[in-house]
């Protein structure tokens, strides 16, 4: 349960001001349909997420526990740093309404994703925690929490919540883990 809240917790808050979801902004102005957006980002974000997490724990199964804790709490506290930068989405990310709604949504998501701040998370997440499914269903979650309300609520939520505070409270989740595992606490429980 620890591997899906802390997943959850950590992808949400990253996730919010994040490129995926200026896009789902944008495709939910756009397209101004909803479900098919929302449907189509939960289909990119588990297939995104599920590759992450094999990496995560190929990686974690490769180097031995001592480097994995150096190269987790390390990683951890770069993404810390990341968090606090703020994003921008590439225009041809927006160019490809050509393909529908569902499809331009999963292949805009699918490679927006990729070596994104939350497709990292997930792949060091899954070097941490046994649970594969866990952090897949965590992480999945975390994305729907913040890509949801910014589909249908779009502007009128945009403008309502502090990124610089939400980026900051993310900022210091990635780096307490990151300390935490450096330290090597958590070692008798499995990470």
């Amino acid at each position: 349960m620890d591997a899906f809240l802390v997943s959850t917790g950590i992808v949400g808050l990253a996730e919010i001001g994040d490129k995926t979801q200026l896009l789902a902004f944008l495709l939910a102005a756009r397209f101004r349909r909803p479900l098919p957006i929302v449907l189509g980002i939960f289909v990119a974000t588990v297939a995104n997420h599920a590759f992450a997490a094999a990496v995560g724990a190929l990686v974690s199964q490769l180097l031995g526990a001592g480097v994995m804790r150096w190269v987790l709490g390390l990683s951890f506290l770069a993404m810390a740093a990341w968090t606090m930068i703020p994003d921008e989405i590439d225009e041809e990310e927006a160019q490809l309404a050509k393909y529908g709604v569902f499809l331009t949504t999963l292949i805009a998501f699918f490679v927006a994703e990729m070596g994104d701040k939350t497709q990292v998370a997930t792949v060091a997440l899954a070097a941490r925690y046994e649970s594969m499914a866990a952090i897949v269903a965590g992480t999945t979650f975390g994305m729907m929490l913040a890509n949801v309300p910014a589909v249908y609520f779009g502007e009128r939520i945009a403008n309502r919540v502090p990124l610089r505070l939400v980026h900051g409270i993310a900022a210091l989740i990635f780096a307490v883990l990151g300390i935490a595992t450096l330290l090597g606490m958590g070692e008798g429980l499995g990470f």
